[in-house]
């Protein structure tokens, strides 16, 4: 049997992007045949897809698209593996094309998304082909797909959280201010109306009871209730948040300031609400380097 240099394995996944061990095991198997270890590992592309479609995919990044007119726009949660193929290339390009064509088209639901077709190819034949080429699973998560009432301003950090914000009578300046503002403080609502009643009572009860522990008297514990319930709702609602560049405004009053409002706003974080799994990396490096 041929010997399997470092060199040839990195040459190989340089032609290929395969994960080194099975740029390796490929070229075992061809007897150091470069050209044939490169054909084993594109037959294998869709055998190793099936079995990365199995892993927890809890990285990945957050895109956007907005229409030109500003009226129309996505906001799409991708997931890898790991952080190293959120920076890959081709997993940025595929990402990116995703928020395109969702409002290229109008599409409302991440399940038909994989079934739309684009270079001949659906959505899910191109995410197989990517899986096999970097190995690992990757999945598009979720997706909003927006139609504005005012224009669209929208604002990624570090592609891991992604803000897209309805502002209307506002300005550039202005949209991203504020979609800037939403990322940093992750307001719940836009005011009051929009949160669910049910975590304001459990507010309402939580302080009630710090109050009862605390031996606070009986008349005083409604309004001690209510006033931590305005704190929270201060917290978490944007009119009422003090303005992350001016702390001596609320974004209520920047928003009368400049005669504009807020239709709506969505923020997606990477991963959130995915439980993650603890890896083992020492563990499986050396299993690595046993094969």
């Amino acid at each position: 049997m041929a010997e399997i240099t470092a060199s040839m394995v990195m040459a190989l996944r340089g032609k290929t992007d395969a994960p080194m061990m099975d740029c390796k095991k490929a070229l075992k198997e061809a007897d150091g045949d470069m050209a044939r270890a490169e054909e084993i590992l594109r037959v294998r592309f869709g055998n190793k897809a099936s079995k990365a479609a199995g892993r927890i995919a809890a990285e990945g990044v957050v895109s956007s698209y907005i229409s030109e007119d500003s009226k129309f726009g996505s906001l799409i949660e991708v997931n890898s593996e790991t952080d190293f193929c959120a920076k890959n290339e081709e997993f940025l390009n595929f990402t990116n094309k995703l928020a395109k064509i969702i409002v290229e088209q109008k599409l409302t639901d991440i399940e038909n998304l994989s079934k739309v077709e684009t270079d001949n190819l659906t959505i899910e034949e191109l995410r197989t082909q990517l899986i096999g080429k970097i190995g690992e699973n990757i999945t598009p998560r979720r997706f909003i797909n927006h139609s504005a009432k005012g224009s669209l301003y929208s604002y990624i950090h570090g592609s891991k959280l992604g803000v897209m914000l309805d502002l209307e009578s506002g300005n550039e300046e202005l949209g991203k201010d504020i979609a800037m503002h939403i990322a940093a403080t992750k307001p719940k609502a836009i005011d009051q109306a929009g949160v669910d009643p049910e975590l304001i009572e459990t507010e309402r009860r939580v302080a009630t009871e710090k109050a009862k522990e605390a031996g606070k008297p009986e008349e005083m514990l409604p309004k001690i209730a209510e006033g931590s319930v305005n704190k929270f709702l201060k917290e978490i609602t944007l009119m009422n948040q003090a303005f992350v560049k001016d702390e001596k405004i609320t974004i209520e009053t920047l928003l009368k300031n400049n005669n504009a409002k807020v239709h709506a706003f969505y923020i997606y974080i990477v991963g959130d609400g995915i439980d993650k799994k603890e890896e083992d990396f020492a563990a499986e490096v050396a299993a690595a380097s046993k094969g």
